[in-house]
């Protein structure tokens, strides 16, 4: 017996900055086979790329909360490479495979200061050896904030919940420097967002020219 029928969310968000993403994941995903994507949200960006990319086996995670949203969204594209979402918070257990790629879009300034430190520290047992990760949201530089519309999302961010906000980048290239990442491009994306692409087993030598405009 089927239960209830789930409406699907709705990010308007995933459709305004997913085609910038995609051109990102087209280079540097384009070695890779099994991606986890870290707070799947509405499930939309799942659908786009994993239709996108049918070479990635795209594995949704989130909270519990969330899976429901997500799985309609699976359920309705049907496609081959999506299996079922896993529950996952940062802040609990971890899956206990590897993935030799993890995405995360607009999750950091979500969650507080101790759940990024405890998203990288899980990261550590999920990535292969060489593997990439990529994540994508607004970041601030040497503390200062990259333009107007980015500090007024801050005070809003701050207002709806005082743990969140945007965070860092030097900090958080730290914490990917403490698990054996190497940061190989800063993307400038639209909207005053970025792209920042690590990668485990790259020497500094080879890091390429980043971009920070």
């Amino acid at each position: 017996m089927n239960g209830p029928a789930v409406d699907k969310p709705h990010a308007p968000a995933t459709e305004r900055n997913r085609d910038a993403i995609a051109l990102v994941l087209r280079e540097h995903f384009a070695d890779r086979q099994r991606v986890l994507e870290i707070g799947s949200g509405s499930g939309q960006h799942a659908v786009f790329f994993a239709r996108q990319f049918p070479h990635l086996t795209w594995q949704t995670s989130d909270r519990l909360e969330y899976l429901s949203g997500i799985s309609a969204w699976l359920k309705d594209a049907a496609l081959p490479n999506t299996p079922a979402a896993l529950q996952l918070d940062v802040n609990g257990t971890w899956p206990s495979s590897q993935f030799d790629a993890v995405f995360s879009a607009n999750t950091l300034h979500i969650m507080s200061w101790p759940e990024v430190e405890s998203m990288f520290g899980g990261l550590r047992q999920v990535l292969g050896q060489d593997a990439t990760l990529i994540i994508y949201g607004p970041f601030n530089y040497h503390g200062k904030f990259t333009s107007d519309s980015n500090r007024q999302f801050d005070v809003s961010l701050r207002a709806e919940a005082p743990h969140r906000g945007i965070r860092d980048f030097e900090a958080v290239d730290a914490l990917a420097q403490a698990i054996g990442m190497h940061l190989l491009a800063d993307i400038a994306m639209p909207a005053n967002n970025r792209c920042l692409v690590w990668r485990r087993g790259v020497t500094a030598d080879r890091v390429t020219s980043l971009d920070r405009t």
